[in-house]
C-alpha cells in the first residue's frame, strides 16, 4: 500500500490485493465515510445490514457513509488495485503506519444492522450523473457532505482552471488518461496517468490540458462544500 495524501479532511491510500486476500471484517464508521475506487482487477464489496456482496471492476466506486456496514476482499484469481478514501481521515494514517487503532473511528456492526443498503453508494464504470458542457464531460460518482468524487474529462480545447485556493477543503486529482499541466504554487508540472495531486486548504493550484488527447482525471473534494451543486450549474 501507499499513502498518497494524509490531511485532516482526507486520506487517500493506494492498495494492491493479491488473489484471495481478505480485507477487514464487516464494520462501521460513526463519524466518517469510507470509499473505494477500483483501478485494476476486481474487488468484492459487502455493504449494508445483510453485507450484500457486489463485485466492482475498474471504474467502480463503492462508498459507505457513517453507520453503513461494509467490508471488502479480492475473491478473484487476479491482482486488484484500488484507492481507499477516508473523509475525514480520523487518524486512519496512524492505523496504516501500524501505530494502533484503539482511537480510530471503527466499530463492529450494531445490533440493528446499521443504516440500510440504500444508504451506501455503488456505481460501476460509466454509472453516475452526467454533466456535459462544450469542452468538458463530468460524471458525478458520489455526493456526500464529507466527500464528493467525480470522473472529469477535459477536451484539448478546454481553457483550463486558473490558479486558486480553497479555504476549507482538500482538492485532489488522480490522472486516469492523457496529460495535464498542474499549477502547484508558482510552478507548472506536467503529469501523466497514475500521477496524483492533492491541494490542502490555502494551497494555490490549477490545471490545464496540454493536449493533444482528452484529459481524464478522478477529482475528490473533501468536504464537498457545495462544489457538486456548482458543477451542475
Amino acid at each position: 500500500m501507499r499513502i498518497l495524501c494524509d490531511f485532516e479532511q482526507l486520506i487517500v491510500s493506494w492498495f494492491r490485493y493479491e488473489p484471495g486476500e481478505e480485507g477487514p471484517e464487516p464494520h462501521i464508521h460513526r463519524q466518517h465515510s469510507d470509499a473505494f475506487y477500483v483501478l485494476e482487477g476486481e474487488v468484492d464489496f459487502g455493504l449494508g445490514p445483510d453485507v450484500k456482496r457486489l463485485t466492482g471492476d475498474p471504474g467502480t466506486l463503492a462508498a459507505a457513509p457513517p453507520n453503513v456496514v461494509h467490508t471488502f476482499r479480492n475473491s478473484s484469481d487476479a491482482t486488484a488495485i484500488f484507492l481507499n478514501i477516508h473523509a475525514p481521515s480520523m487518524g486512519f494514517g496512524d492505523v496504516l503506519r501500524g501505530r494502533g487503532r484503539e482511537h480510530f473511528d471503527q466499530f463492529d456492526p450494531p445490533e440493528d444492522g446499521g443504516r440500510p443498503f440504500d444508504a451506501a453508494i455503488f456505481k460501476r464504470a460509466g454509472e453516475g450523473e452526467r454533466v456535459e458542457h462544450e469542452t468538458t464531460s463530468h460524471l458525478i460518482k458520489a455526493e456526500l457532505p464529507e466527500l464528493s468524487l467525480f470522473e472529469m474529462t477535459f477536451a484539448p480545447e478546454f481553457e483550463g482552471v486558473d490558479p486558486h485556493t480553497h479555504d476549507d477543503l482538500v482538492d485532489a486529482f488522480l490522472v486516469l488518461d492523457g496529460q495535464v499541466d498542474f499549477i502547484v504554487g508558482d510552478e507548472v508540472r506536467r503529469a501523466g496517468p497514475g500521477s496524483f495531486l492533492a491541494a490542502p486548504p490555502g494551497t494555490r493550484h490549477g490545471f490545464s490540458n496540454p493536449g493533444p488527447e482528452p484529459l481524464r482525471v478522478l477529482n475528490l473534494h473533501a468536504p464537498d462544500r457545495g462544489f457538486t451543486g456548482r458543477l451542475r450549474s
